[in-house]
């Protein structure tokens, strides 16, 4: 495959819709990436691969100073010459380094397999600093190996049956980022293709169904590429990233979820941990919607999408790092409030603390400690409780079915007792006649056998 067909393919997978398209600044923090930012799998990497991420850091710097020099001179009445040709220079390097991004983004995409194999430690890296919005729709295909699956040839046929789900798809349906252009009004493309999605995965895998979270994943992928490689993306990603077990009725992966991040907050934040319990400020009620929406209605769409970027090649793993650098960078704050405030806090003020340096939070989740085997443990250890808790629940239920019918007899010895002594004595009369008469009957059949037995002798 060659770029110029590799450009055409992107062409023709990514439809004009952008998370944020309102601003250069909301560009910016889609792709920022700051010289001061390196991440620890940096330091084993080449002089040219660091040469590579040199070149991408320039073009961030860039962008930080373009943006930095619009919102001055819109805010200003006073553009001197001199501003507008530093701000003509900045734009030609800018041209210039996203030109050399396009290139280098192309040749990964040319060459996935190898940079797959043999330049992980770069490309881990490249994700990291932010995919570039006219490639992420075919790098998020590549990077869950969604390119070429059979269930797309299902698709079709899919959106021609009908789903026991389709009428709570529908009651959700508008209330998925209500605020986006795609999304807007009951008969907009983004409503219908996203009900298209929604519905033919809800056949694929009835055990699931549907699950109101999935929707705003299922979202941004439209946003990104058509209909079918959205479903066919998001196939792999309850498949292969734990989302299937996160979206199950029972919802086991999320309980599982909360209890590693309960962990790290106990390790890494011990007196918010202490003040949270103190206020009876569950973990569920601030990270629920992190794990089951991966940040997508929690942050604006550009930083979201950054954090959606690493999740596509890391997995859940980000999402208990971004948790906890957002505690971490509010613990000062937090410490101070009580439930209500910190509910607020959580709804109104860290959302946006990022809008316009995500690399900011990416960075710092990249200085949380997170260790896989711990996180491994804990999951043995959440299984193990999770077992004792069914095996108690199956012994409760064995006890109280076996005090049901004991209360059963016990209410029937009780109806005996209570019958008049008269009738007992009727009763007990009875039987003597009836033991008298089948005396009778016995010796009567007694003398027949004999007689019988007298006559056959003769």
């Amino acid at each position: 495959m060659n770029i110029p067909v590799t450009l055409k393919l992107l062409e023709m997978a990514s439809p004009a819709v952008s998370p944020d398209s309102s601003s250069h600044e909301a560009l910016s923090s889609v792709n920022s990436m700051p010289a001061c930012s390196p991440t620890s799998d940096s330091e084993n990497l080449s002089p040219d691969e660091l040469e590579l991420l040199a070149k991408l850091e320039e073009q961030n710097r860039l962008l930080e100073a373009d943006s930095k020099s619009l919102r001055s001179m819109n805010g200003s009445r006073r553009n001197s010459g001199s501003s507008l040709v530093s701000s003509s220079s900045a734009s030609s390097n800018l041209s210039h380094l996203e030109e050399d991004t396009w290139i280098l983004w192309g040749r990964i995409v040319n060459e996935w397999e190898e940079w797959r194999k043999r330049k992980e430690k770069l490309l881990k890296e490249l994700i990291r600093k932010g995919i570039p919005h006219h490639f992420r729709a075919i790098v998020w295909q590549l990077l869950c190996s969604a390119t070429d699956m059979p269930v797309k040839n299902q698709y079709s046929e899919l959106l021609k049956m009908s789903s026991p789900c389709e009428k709570l798809i529908r009651r959700d349906i508008a209330r998925t980022y209500p605020e986006h252009e795609f999304f807007k009004g009951q008969d907009s493309l983004g409503q219908e293709v996203l009900f298209n999605v929604m519905k033919a995965y809800s056949l694929v895998d009835r055990e699931v169904g549907y699950c109101q979270g999935s929707a705003f994943i299922v979202g941004l992928l439209l946003m990104q590429m058509p209909e079918e490689e959205a479903f066919c993306v998001f196939v792999r990603l309850m498949q292969e990233y734990r989302l299937r077990e996160l979206f199950k009725p029972t919802m086991a992966e999320l309980g599982l979820c909360i209890y590693q991040f309960e962990y790290m907050l106990q390790e890494q934040l011990p007196e918010l941990n202490i003040h949270f319990r103190s206020q009876s400020f569950l973990t569920s009620m601030y990270a629920s919607s992190w794990f089951l929406t991966l940040f997508l209605t929690t942050f604006p769409l550009p930083v979201a999408t950054r954090v959606f970027d690493i999740f596509m090649y890391e997995g859940l793993e980000i999402i208990f790092r971004v948790g906890m650098a957002l505690l971490q960078f509010n613990q000062a704050e937090l410490m101070q409030l009580d439930m209500e405030g910190m509910s607020q806090y959580f709804q109104k003020v860290i959302p946006h603390q990022f809008d316009s340096c995500p690399d900011k939070l990416i960075l710092k989740a990249y200085q949380v400690k997170y260790n896989p085997k711990k996180m491994k443990r804990l999951e043995k250890e959440y299984t193990a409780i999770k077992n004792r808790e069914m095996e108690e629940q199956i012994e409760i239920k064995r006890l109280r079915t076996e005090n049901r019918l004991l209360k059963q007899r016990i209410e029937t010895l009780e109806k005996v007792r209570s019958v008049p002594s008269r009738m007992r004595i009727h009763f007990l009369r009875f039987q003597t006649s009836l033991a008298t008469k089948n005396e009778a009957l016995h010796s009567s059949l007694s003398q027949l056998t004999v007689d019988n037995t007298q006559n056959a002798g003769h």
